[in-house]
């Protein structure tokens, strides 16, 4: 495999790792449940479940959808690092110590 060929490999794990990851979902719940969200590892939100209770506060409302919301995304961001840091190990060539730089 010429070097253009083992530059191309990575790019194209990297691509269908991204793919995947759309189809990755998490669930992120307020503690008392009363707000749900899901979303992908891509940090796209697939749904939203609000309980009616919280229907007659808007302002209540707004601050359950934000906690829940930045709590999923930073979920999914957890996840997606996570898959994309285990690519990039993958990729790098064989350098003593370089392991220790992704723990």
């Amino acid at each position: 495999m010429g070097m253009m060929g083992k530059l191309k490999e990575p790019r194209e794990k990297v691509k269908a790792t991204k793919e995947r990851l759309h189809s990755v979902t998490l669930n992120e719940k307020s503690q008392d449940g009363l707000v749900s969200v899901t979303i992908t590892a891509n940090r796209s939100v697939k749904s939203i479940e609000i309980d009616d209770s919280l229907l007659a506060d808007k302002e209540q409302l707004e601050d359950y959808l934000i906690l829940v919301i930045n709590n999923a995304i930073e979920a999914a961001t957890k996840v997606q690092e996570a898959e994309l840091s285990e690519l990039a190990k993958d990729g790098m060539p064989n350098i003593p110590g370089f392991d220790s730089l992704f723990p």
